[in-house]
């Protein structure tokens, strides 16, 4: 019981932490461009995590992880954080989160796949009812202009995040998750900051208060924490289960991103968060153990 309140508290924290991420970012984009605020929040985060694991350093066995280190960095941080952080300058950002969390539906089937994970009637109708939902939200309720090279980022970013949670969950056994997330997170930070310095301005940074205490949010709660709540969830329950809550996260984000950015709230919200919750009710339902009579 006591594991089971911690792992909702947990829940709690991301679902709200990564959904106000959305709205969050598109305004830091006002004052960075798009590559360098990425790269700045993420090695900002790296090293408060390398910080967090340095007591740990005889788990870090750089020499013979470095291969798994670097895939995780380039699926988990540069694509995802790559295509997310420039495809939010096409649409808004509640739309924007709401496409990529067709990544828990990826993630079922991924998980399915390729590690095991059961799959039976009720998950697979609660994994449509999910991307019924998110669709739900994503068509035809939102303002500003929709852009088809914005609609392809946000998918290409729930697709490097699926990839990236699988391969995770495959290499969870060789691997301290605490130096996972901080070399994955340092890594692809480091590269993201590479490339925007090549080409982007560090002179277009506008370093006023919004956009320093906005990066700093992002980077200690959204990045640091998050990615490593996030990939212990995984670690100790089903990848599918876990990923089914971060259908809520889209929730949030438009919530917030109609306080923050004035993003209007339509029927499709309504209709999209009845799916949504009964998506998750349904991936998580325990299926009965058939017990064989004598």
């Amino acid at each position: 019981m006591q594991q089971q309140r911690k792992t909702i508290a947990l829940l709690i924290f991301l679902v709200i932490v990564w959904g106000i991420n959305w709205p969050l970012s598109k305004i830091a984009l006002h004052y960075a461009p798009p590559l360098l605020f990425a790269g700045i929040r993420t090695v900002i985060a790296g090293v408060i995590l390398i910080a967090a694991a340095l007591p740990k350093l005889k788990e870090l066995q750089f020499k013979r992880l470095w291969p798994v280190y670097l895939v995780s960095a380039f699926l988990s941080i540069v694509f995802y954080y790559g295509f997310q952080t420039i495809g939010l300058q096409y649409v808004p950002s509640g739309l924007f989160s709401a496409i990529v969390f067709l990544q828990p539906v990826l993630l079922g089937i991924f998980a399915w796949l390729w590690l095991g994970e059961s799959m039976y009637g009720l998950k697979l109708a609660g994994l449509v009812l999910g991307f019924l939902g998110v669709a739900s939200l994503s068509i035809g309720g939102f303002t500003g202009s929709i852009s088809v090279q914005g609609i392809v980022l946000a998918l290409a970013s729930a697709l490097s995040w699926a990839f990236a949670t699988v391969y995770t969950k495959r290499n969870a056994a060789r691997v301290d998750m605490l130096w996972m997330t901080a070399m994955q997170i340092m890594i692809g930070g480091l590269v993201l900051l590479a490339a925007g310095s090549a080409a982007e301005s560090w002179t277009d940074i506008t370093w006023n208060t919004a956009f320093i205490v906005n990066t700093l949010f992002i980077s200690v709660f959204v990045i640091a924490l998050g990615w490593m709540v996030y990939f212990s969830l995984i670690k100790e329950g089903e990848a599918g289960k876990v990923g089914s809550f971060t259908f809520l996260i889209p929730l949030i984000s438009i919530g917030s991103s109609v306080v923050l950015l004035h993003e209007r709230i339509t029927l499709n919200l309504v209709v999209g968060l009845l799916l949504i919750v009964g998506s998750i009710v349904l991936v998580n339902f325990k299926k009965a153990v058939r017990r064989p009579t004598h």
